[in-house]
């Protein structure tokens, strides 16, 4: 009898595009693979690392899985990804209930690490993080309709709050033709919207070219036939050229959207993450960015408390904020990691005034929401659709100005035969919350 195995994926897009391909490895050795993993032979947690809340919340799935193991639910438990990989040592010890603890090197060998704990070993594999690559075979865990595409993995600008450099390494970019093969295959499937993701997507190409090669790579993949929308997660604002916005205007395919975690705006602070910038040149970036993609849709994530981040710091982000008036904003409190030169830094914030001024930013920023739903009404917009709502008895999806999972829906009733995958004009009549409602009558 075959083998079955349960993957539980925590954490960001990147880290999902290493658990589809260490499905696909798993599927390719003969090993079954099921949807609830509470009813596996062997569960994989592919944890996140970035965050304490991050953190927090992989401890807490390794515990329950490590409850149903005891209970005799499940017979083995498998930990890898990103606290694996940074905290190797620990997890060994203070987890005993793992049977294996993986290094990121070691997904490429996640299939004999599935046999050999079906067998009574106990594995602790650690290799060297380049030993894992980022092409391959995948098993696709999203919708039919849409797909994440990593483009690199690393990063090299070392920002000061930030672990990533320390548990993925430098930035190590995919090879342009394995990444239009890919697109190509995940269109012939029927993808129809690729997002792209990189820890600094716009840093693609940099290692294995000498210079960013974002703009040749968008160019190539609005020529694959059946993609209908690319969208750009994680575009740091230093690295967003002219040229990247001449090719977001000019190409339909690529759905005027773009990702900038801009962090801060005020100039001590940013200095202090290790990032450029001020308000000043933040400020005249969007101005850019808008004037060169005209009815572009911005989303930025912001952080609070960072160490010697004072009132008057403060003041001055919720300034820039309201000036500037994102579309999609996230935010979240300061979080020391350990390793970073943050985490060393005097001047630390406790932890209510750091939540205080989340909750600051992110009422400010829900009038500003508010006021750009109520902008929506009457337009007609282009929405892919996702689903039915059985209880609300509509469709809904998502339009080029909402990113999967992180931004908001539009909720429609059709007067036509619609499917998910399709995308549908559809009138907007109101809001509420962070959705649209909307009719389509074509």
């Amino acid at each position: 009898m075959a083998i079955t195995v349960g993957m539980v994926s925590l954490g960001c897009p990147k880290n999902q595009m290493d658990a589809e391909l260490m499905l696909a490895t798993l599927e390719h050795d003969g090993l079954e693979l099921v949807a609830d993993a509470a009813l596996a032979d062997v569960v994989i947690v592919n944890t996140c690392g970035f965050i304490g809340d991050a953190k927090q919340e992989a401890i807490d799935t390794i515990l329950e899985l490590a409850q149903l193991k005891k209970e005799g639910q499940i017979k083995k438990l498998v930990v890898t990804g990103c606290l694996a990989q940074r905290y190797q040592d620990e997890l060994a010890t203070e987890l005993p209930e793992c049977d294996a603890v993986l290094g990121l090197g070691a997904n490429a060998d996640i299939a004999a690490v599935v046999r050999r704990v079906m067998e009574g070993e106990t594995v602790r594999s650690y290799p060297s993080r380049r030993a894992w690559k980022l092409d391959g075979d995948r098993v696709q865990t999203t919708p039919h309709f849409f797909a994440y595409m990593r483009v690199g993995d690393g990063c090299n600008n070392c920002c000061t709050y930030c672990a990533i450099p320390l548990i993925r390494g430098g930035l190590r970019s995919r090879e342009m033709t394995s990444l239009v093969e890919e697109a190509t295959a995940l269109a012939q499937n029927g993808v129809k919207e690729l997002v792209l993701v990189a820890q600094d997507t716009t840093l693609y190409g940099q290692d294995l070219y000498g210079e960013s090669r974002l703009v040749e790579l968008l160019e190539a993949l609005c020529d694959v036939q059946g993609i209908e929308w690319i969208r750009l997660l994680y575009c740091y604002p230093e690295h967003v050229t002219d040229a990247l916005l001449e090719v977001m205007a000019r190409q339909p395919k690529i759905v005027k959207y773009m990702d900038l975690p801009l962090q801060h705006a005020s100039g001590h602070v940013l200095e202090s993450m290790h990032r450029p910038g001020d308000r000043e040149t933040l400020t005249a970036l969007i101005r850019r960015i808008r004037e060169a993609v005209p009815g572009i849709t911005l989303r930025t994530t912001v952080m609070t408390g960072f160490p010697g981040e004072t009132e008057e710091d403060f003041e001055e982000l919720c300034e820039f904020l309201n000036d500037v008036r994102f579309e999609r904003l996230g935010c979240f409190s300061y979080s020391a990691e350990e390793g970073t030169k943050a985490a060393q830094m005097p001047d630390q914030i406790p932890q209510e005034i750091k939540d205080q001024r989340r909750e600051i930013v992110m009422q400010q920023q829900e009038r500003i929401s508010q006021e750009w739903l109520e902008a929506q009404i009457g337009k007609t917009v282009d929405v892919l659709v996702e689903s039915f709502d059985r209880y609300a008895e509509c469709w809904f999806g998502r339009t080029a100005s909402d990113a999967p999972d992180i931004d908001g829906k539009v909720f429609f009733t059709a007067e036509k035969d619609v499917a998910p995958g399709d995308i549908v004009s559809v009138e907007i009549i109101d809001y509420m919350d962070w959705d649209l409602v909307g009719v389509c009558e074509e």
